[in-house]
């Protein structure tokens, strides 16, 4: 018997300014200017992304849903229309210790144009309320570089505590969880 979970479309969130849903191979360009910006990638990245790689992290983010059941929505303003960004849950099987284990790791990066609008707050409470009715009452995890005041400020609204510091990609990391019961 297989454990393979179906192969599933990322499904449609709203909230009320925020679309999540699937990556098309349209978000690309938006996407591709927006990893240019030293604000959007200077925290997981030393150097812009090459449009060959924000292509395959595109195609991982569709991918994710098809071998997982679950993964990144592409983020949208409603008001515009426009791609904004990405939120969701991943298992990479990073090479980190201590490990994640196969915990969904949620994560979020968004245009530095918005930050500040509570953007990052209202797209992971959807993403949140979408994977406790996936994944019940899990354990869930993060991993924030330690100068991203910002996203641990994010990341402390929702109960992630840090339970170590590690490196990952010669970076220094700080790995979260949240306990749900």
């Amino acid at each position: 018997m297989s454990t393979t979970p179906p192969i599933q479309l990322a499904p449609i969130l709203e909230t009320s300014r925020l679309r999540l849903r699937g990556f098309r191979a349209d978000d690309f360009d938006a996407w591709f200017a927006m990893s240019r910006n030293i604000d959007y990638h200077r925290y997981f990245t030393p150097e812009p992304m090459p449009a060959e790689e924000v292509w395959k992290l595109l195609l991982r983010s569709a991918g994710h849903w098809a071998v997982m059941g679950y993964g990144f929505w592409a983020v949208e303003e409603k008001a515009s229309g426009r791609f904004v960004g990405g939120i969701g849950f991943l298992n990479l099987k990073r090479d980190i210790d201590p490990p994640l284990g196969d915990a969904p790791e949620i994560g979020w990066v968004l245009d530095p144009a918005i930050h500040g609008l509570g953007y990052a707050t209202e797209g992971v409470t959807a993403a949140l309320e979408w994977g406790a009715q996936h994944f019940g009452p899990v354990r869930t995890v993060c991993i924030i570089h330690p100068e991203n005041e910002p996203s641990l400020r994010v990341a402390a609204k929702f109960g992630y505590h840090e339970y170590a510091r590690s490196t990952y990609h010669d970076a220094p990391i700080v790995l979260l969880e949240r306990l749900v019961q």
